[in-house]
C-alpha cells in the first residue's frame, strides 16, 4: 500500500444552543471520482506546497513529525477552500484523532489523517465550493447518522465509523480527552466471516463503538 495518497481531514466542532455540538460536513459532487454524492468531512490530499509551508521556521512545527505537520497544513487549507471560510485556526489547534488507510479495490487508496478542532458558537456557516462539493452545513454526528438511516444521505465506511465515534461526545473537550487516551493507530479495514456473512471490520480498542458492518451494506468509496 505504498502508493496510497497522503491526505488530511478536519472535523470542526461548533457548540450548539442545546444538545451535542455540530460538525462541519460537506456533500461531494455527484461526478467526483471518490465518494461521489457522499457526506464527508472537509479534506483532501497533501500537496508538496503543504510540506514546504510546514517546514517554515516561523510556524514552529519543527517538533512535529514532518508528515503530521504537512497534514495539519493541508487539513486547514482544504477546509478553507471547500467551505469559503477561514476559521482562524492554526496547526497547533488541531488534535490528532484517527488515521485511516482503506485498501478497497473499487476506489483510490488514501492514507488519511483525521484531526479535530473547536470553533466558537458564532462561527460562520460554510459555503460549498460548487466544484468538489455541492453542499456544506453544520449538523450533529447523530443527526448525520439519522439522515443516512432515512436514506437522505450517503456515507462511506470510514465516515460512518468516525461519526459513530464522534456521536459519543457532548462537547469538544470530551472528544479531545477521548482522543488523547486513544493513541492514533493506522486503520486498514479487513473482511471477515461473522455469523455466516462477510463483514468489513476494524480493530477493537481504538475508541470506535461499532467495529464491524455486513459487507453487503458497506459503501467503500
Amino acid at each position: 500500500m505504498s502508493d496510497a495518497i497522503p491526505a488530511a481531514t478536519l472535523v470542526l466542532f461548533r457548540p450548539a444552543a442545546d444538545g451535542p455540538p455540530e460538525l462541519l460536513m460537506v456533500e461531494r459532487g455527484a461526478i467526483m471520482a471518490f465518494a461521489a454524492g457522499a457526506l464527508v468531512f472537509p479534506g483532501g490530499r497533501i500537496d508538496d506546497e503543504d510540506r514546504v509551508e510546514a517546514a517554515l521556521p516561523a510556524l514552529g512545527l519543527d517538533a512535529l513529525d514532518p508528515d503530521d505537520a504537512a497534514a495539519r497544513i493541508a487539513a486547514l487549507r482544504e477546509t478553507r477552500e471547500e467551505t469559503g471560510s477561514d476559521y482562524g485556526l492554526t496547526p497547533a489547534d488541531l488534535t490528532p484523532f484517527a488515521r485511516w488507510r482503506p485498501n478497497f479495490k473499487e476506489s483510490r487508496t488514501f492514507d488519511t489523517r483525521f484531526y479535530i478542532a473547536p470553533v466558537p458558537a458564532d462561527a460562520p456557516d460554510p459555503v460549498a465550493d460548487g466544484t468538489e462539493n455541492v453542499r456544506a452545513f453544520w449538523a450533529s454526528a447523530a443527526a448525520v447518522l439519522d439522515m443516512a438511516a432515512r436514506g437522505e444521505a450517503q456515507l462511506i465506511f470510514p465516515t460512518r465509523r468516525n461519526l459513530e465515534r464522534l456521536a459519543q461526545f457532548d462537547s469538544f473537550d470530551a472528544a479531545r480527552d477521548h482522543a488523547l487516551v486513544h493513541p492514533v493507530e493506522l486503520i486498514t479495514p479487513w473482511v471477515e466471516e461473522r455469523d455466516g456473512a462477510a463483514h468489513l471490520c476494524i480493530p477493537d480498542g481504538l475508541g470506535y463503538p461499532v467495529t464491524a458492518e455486513p459487507f453487503v451494506h458497506v459503501r467503500r468509496g
